[in-house]
């Protein structure tokens, strides 16, 4: 049986442009936060790393706890969308922030100051922005493959922005004048460029009713759907925590997500190892080119290619594979010292990583469908706390991994060149811990086939 459509393509688009707005927070964060407070404000990266470490402890409290707030909320606009909407102004108001610490303060009052703007950017507002976000995917549509292609919609966006960012940033600083005043002339652009898109991302999609969502795609009765909706969201924040935990493959999707974010934070890393190693920072944009538009090619094939080998789970596996072998071909690439063999391998496994990026909110859907075929409780916004919590707790740990590093390294912001002991550790972040990542995340993938557990259920079922 053919499954009934619910969006048109502008629907779709418009939805996926709400990562433009996502990403000008988090590609200029993760890109460029390190360096700016190093070699700008002349904080130290360990302390940085430290702080932000921390930081994350508040970010695990939050994500459950919004994702739970968006399940029971009700209003006009629906459940996800009133925190989407509201919550990206403090998300505008703390990036700005933490790209504006004054310089003519006191070392631990910088510290403080970017210590409270992060962690209200990651822990709350950010939280509930992409947590809302995320959560539409399984509240607009209940069609799979409307549900893929607003992943890839969404990533292409995505990636489409952080290729920007990474290209254009480091001009724009300068454009501005540098230092510490251009810094913070291109987060209030970024910001003002996000809180236009994201209203416009909000507006374009239209949540189903909680009627619709729980109705049968095969034609159940309607007292079964009157018994799914009574027995939907009537749970607290700790049965929300046990529901999460007793799915193991919302499990292996937080950690590969979390992985996937520290992945990303070493590549963007990057920028001190053009800087240093390479001795071009210019090349850092070159690289993100390298990496995105690859990426942007694969979501582009994501759907037809599910479509034709009649699931995700294969495409996704195999994706990894050649995103591993892409990796390690970059090591022996960096070591022989070519950069454009360094920039094809770098595309090769963008390339691999590609479907992933396009469906995994398809993938996240039906983890929570496995959750209501199991124990009969909807937990879609709950569910979707996996992405902000793989985004903060992957992209952060990684920026506190990273400062980590380049403390024990030696590394001095205020030196052009830097130690061959700090320069050893560059290789190490930019070329190795990359491949070693995907390594993991591609023997996570191998066990997430949710889509054969789910089929078997509904055959047990009866559905």
């Amino acid at each position: 049986m053919q499954e009934k459509k619910y969006l048109k393509w502008y629907n779709m688009v418009g939805y996926g442009s709400g990562d433009i707005a996502g990403n000008v927070v988090y590609a200029f964060l993760s890109s460029f936060v390190m360096i700016y407070l190093t070699n700008t404000v002349g904080l130290n990266p360990g302390v940085v790393g430290t702080l932000i470490a921390a930081s994350k402890f508040f970010d695990g409290i939050t994500d459950v706890f919004f994702g739970t707030m968006i399940d029971k909320t009700k209003s006009r606009l629906g459940k996800a969308r009133p925190w989407m909407l509201y919550a990206y102004i403090g998300c505008a108001a703390t990036l700005v922030a933490i790209f504006a610490v004054p310089l003519d303060m006191g070392k631990t009052s910088q510290y403080i100051w970017f210590f409270l703007a992060y962690t209200l950017l990651n822990a709350v507002f950010y939280t509930a922005n992409n947590i809302a976000y995320s959560a539409l995917t399984a509240l607009v549509t209940k069609n799979s493959k409307e549900r893929v292609q607003m992943g890839s919609y969404r990533f292409i966006f995505a990636f489409s922005t952080s290729l920007l960012i990474q290209s254009i940033t480091v001009g724009a600083v300068s454009a501005f004048g540098g230092g510490a005043f251009g810094w913070r002339t291109v987060a209030i652009i970024y910001a003002a460029i996000g809180l236009i898109v994201n209203t416009i991302s909000v507006l374009s999609v239209k949540e189903l009713s909680p009627e619709e969502l729980n109705e049968s795609n095969s034609g159940l009765s309607d007292l079964l759907s009157e018994e799914r909706e009574a027995t939907a969201e009537k749970y607290g924040l700790i049965e929300a925590a046990k529901l999460l935990l007793s799915n193991r493959f919302y499990l292996m999707i937080c950690g590969v997500y979390i992985l996937q974010q520290i992945y990303s934070a070493m590549i963007n890393m990057g920028i001190y190892y053009m800087t240093y190693v390479l001795k071009n920072e210019n090349l850092y944009g070159v690289f993100s080119w390298a990496v995105n538009l690859p990426l942007i090619v694969a979501l582009i094939f994501t759907p037809t290619l599910v479509a034709k080998w009649k699931g995700m789970y294969r495409l996704n596996l195999r994706g990894y594979m050649l995103g591993t072998l892409g990796r390690a071909l970059v090591i022996v690439a960096g070591y022989l010292g070519s950069v454009p063999l360094m920039l094809f391998f770098t595309g090769v496994a963008a390339l691999g990583q590609g479907p992933w990026q396009g469906d995994m909110n398809a993938v996240i859907a039906s983890c929570s469908e496995y959750t209501y075929l199991t124990k009969k409780k909807r937990v879609d916004g709950t569910m979707y706390s996996c992405t902000s919590l793989g985004v903060k707790l992957g992209g952060g740990l990684g920026t506190a991994i990273a400062g980590w590093l380049l403390a024990a390294s030696g590394f001095d912001g205020s030196a052009l060149v830097q130690s061959e002991s700090c320069i050893r550790m560059l290789y190490f972040m930019y070329l190795w811990v990359p491949m070693g990542i995907s390594l993991v995340i591609t023997l996570v993938l191998s066990r997430m086939n949710v889509e054969e557990a789910n089929e078997k259920l509904k055959e047990q079922q009866g559905k």
